[in-house]
C-alpha cells in the first residue's frame, strides 16, 4: 500500500484514518532537526522554521485521527525548544540573569543556573516549565501544533 494514510477499524464497526508510523517519523525526525541545539539558529528563526516542517505535514493528514499524538510531540516539542534556549544561555551567570529576568528570586536563580543536571533534565524539570511557559513561546511566535490542527481539521 503506497498510501501513507491508512484506514483502520475502530470502535464498534466504525473506521478511522490514521497516518502511518513512517509518518510520523519523518514529522519528528524534521521537528528534531529544527531543534538542534548546534544549530545556531534565533528563536524567531527557529520557530519559523517549525511551522514550515509541521504546517504542511499536518495540512496533508488533516482527514486522520491525529489529535492525541499532536498533544504529546506538542508537549515533546515545547521542551526541545526550552533545552534549545536553555543551551543558548550557555554560562551559569548569563542563566542566572536571564532566569531572574523570567521572574525568579534572586536565590533561587543562583541554584537553578549552577544545577548539575543535563539540559535536556533541565528542560523538563520546573526550571524551565515554570520560567519558559507556553505563553512566553507563544508571544515569540510559538503556535502550538494542536491549535493548528483544529484550525485547518474539517
Amino acid at each position: 500500500m503506497d498510501s501513507r494514510l491508512f484506514i483502520k477499524k475502530g470502535s464498534k464497526g466504525k473506521y478511522q484514518l490514521i497516518a502511518s508510523k513512517s509518518s510520523w517519523v519523518s514529522l519528528k525526525r524534521k521537528l528534531k532537526y529544527v531543534t538542534k541545539k548546534t544549530l545556531p539558529l534565533k528563536v524567531n528563526e527557529r520557530l519559523f522554521r517549525l511551522r514550515q516542517a509541521y504546517e504542511g505535514w499536518i495540512y496533508n493528514y488533516r482527514l486522520g485521527s491525529i489529535g492525541s499524538k499532536l498533544k504529546k510531540l506538542d508537549d515533546w516539542l515545547r521542551n526541545r525548544l526550552r533545552y534549545c534556549i536553555w543551551h543558548d544561555w550557555e554560562k551559569p551567570e548569563r542563566k542566572r540573569k536571564n532566569l531572574i529576568r523570567l521572574g525568579i528570586n534572586p536565590r533561587q536563580a543562583y541554584s537553578w543556573s549552577r544545577t548539575r543536571m543535563g539540559g535536556w533534565s533541565v528542560a523538563q524539570s520546573p526550571i524551565l516549565g515554570t520560567t519558559i511557559t507556553l505563553s512566553r513561546l507563544s508571544q515569540k511566535g510559538y503556535k502550538s501544533m494542536f491549535s493548528y490542527y483544529n484550525k485547518v481539521k474539517f
